[in-house]
């Protein structure tokens, strides 16, 4: 007898606190009242020199409840960003249909089944959104029209208009021909540069992405120039592929 989850759920927690635990509630519900065999992986890595609440909070969600796994593994290097993260979450999905989304409230719960019955209902390898309403910062949002512009221009023809855009839901054999190196942001482009390399079956649906309740968004210049080398690099790199 098959017992594995219809759908697992990566939510990427870290920094995310009480809201963690609000959106993690909310999706459940979701994914309840359609009566899917779900897990939920609550990601919340952290770096032991910084205090995270994060931490306690998903690991209290998940003591009473067989459905949701709390992973919080100890990040040793600075490196070890988002894409590690999420890469930690993937590794340890059982689900036929694997979603990965942010647990910080600005990307909607109720958006993981959306991507799900999209995925099923065309027989598809892999479905994103886009986000066709933002509310975020100005700054974030062209540099953002800019990133997906070259990603456009150097990775031609590629599929989705907005490459960071979540929850990415994908079929588990999709999962397998993927070779994740990414431990940064870079981590959602690289699963769409792959997706063309592997001429994955793609769709898209629009979504809003809401301003965060506790910070403004934004991207620093640090982050913008680790985006231009990891552009360079992945382009030799298909290039050489």
């Amino acid at each position: 007898m098959n017992t594995s989850p219809d759908i697992s759920v990566v939510v990427l927690c870290y920094g995310c606190g009480e809201a963690a635990r609000i959106f993690s509630t909310d999706l459940q519900k979701r994914l309840t009242d359609r009566d899917l065999n779900y897990e939920l992986l609550l990601i919340g890595n952290y770096f032991p020199e910084k205090h995270d609440p994060t931490v306690q909070i998903i690991q209290n969600i998940a003591r009473n409840d067989p459905r949701i796994k709390a992973i919080t593994n100890s990040k040793k290097e600075k490196t070890m960003g988002m894409g590690w993260d999420m890469k930690s979450g993937l590794a340890a999905a059982s689900g036929a249909t694997i979603a990965v989304i942010d647990g910080d409230g600005q990307m909607p719960p109720e958006d993981v089944i959306r991507v799900y019955q999209e995925l099923i209902k065309k027989n598809l390898d892999l479905v994103k959104t886009t986000r066709i309403f933002r509310y975020d910062s100005i700054w974030r949002r062209f540099i953002s029209k800019i990133y997906n512009m070259c990603m456009h221009i150097l990775f031609f023809p590629i599929a989705g208009t907005d490459m960071n855009a979540k929850p990415k839901i994908f079929t588990r054999e999709a999962y397998r021909k993927l070779n994740l190196e990414s431990n940064d942001w870079f981590i959602d482009a690289e699963i769409m540069i792959q997706a063309k390399r592997h001429h994955f079956r793609t769709g898209e649906i629009p979504t809003t992405f809401y301003a965060h309740k506790e910070r403004e968004s934004f991207i620093s210049f640090k982050a913008i120039w680790e985006f231009i080398k990891n552009l360079i690099r992945y382009r030799w790199k298909e290039l050489r592929h």
